[in-house]
């Protein structure tokens, strides 16, 4: 369906997200994984949508000698936003405790912005999702911390993993984006690109 659409482009994935990759995978695209180290900095005025759209476009920016008429880039960035402050990876474990005590008994917005990227064509959207957390004990923090060391996840934690099964009461929006890749709205702008 969409890979007919799609199939003059070589599609390339800027993320060595797991996560990411399974997502795109399942919508039948074929696609190359190619990472370019960039520093997830951004300007202190920035807040919610305009923090992810800038850090999927400075990922895009870093493929700009790269990319051909026959190249489209798919680059993206995943925020945790609670209390007016964004929720970094955890640096270490004490750190990932700190972050899933603010995150429990409490919504958060998981915001996803996505940049699709040709030689002559840039185009960005975001995807928020709400996640409401029961409220958890140290010891059930501790837990996921110490068994599935989310160290690349914002937030840390991952929806798809044990602190998801027991944490999340709800949610409102794409479950997908709080994996990292709302893949309806990609869908349909990949359609219309």
């Amino acid at each position: 369906m969409l890979h007919e659409k799609l199939k003059d482009y070589k599609i390339i994935l800027g993320s060595q997200s797991p996560r990411r990759q399974l997502l795109l995978k399942g919508l039948d695209i074929p696609f190359e994984v190619k990472v370019k180290e960039t520093e997830e900095n951004f300007p202190p005025h920035l807040k919610r949508e305009d923090i992810a759209i800038y850090l999927c476009k400075k990922k895009a920016a870093a493929f700009e000698n790269d990319i051909d008429d026959k190249t489209l880039l798919i680059t993206a960035d995943t925020i945790v936003w609670i209390n007016e402050h964004i929720l970094n990876k955890p640096k270490d474990h004490a750190d990932g405790v700190e972050i899933l005590t603010e995150l429990s008994g409490k919504m958060h917005e998981v915001i996803t912005g996505v940049c699709l990227k040709t030689k002559n064509k840039t185009s960005s959207f975001y995807a928020l999702t709400k996640v409401f957390f029961k409220e958890l004990s140290l010891k059930e923090i501790e837990y996921y911390i110490s068994n599935y060391k989310p160290w690349d996840k914002a937030g840390a934690y991952g929806a798809q993993e044990w602190i998801g099964y027991v944490a999340i009461e709800k949610i409102e929006g794409s479950y997908f984006n709080v994996m990292g890749l709302p893949t309806r709205m990609l869908y349909e702008e990949l359609m219309r690109f």
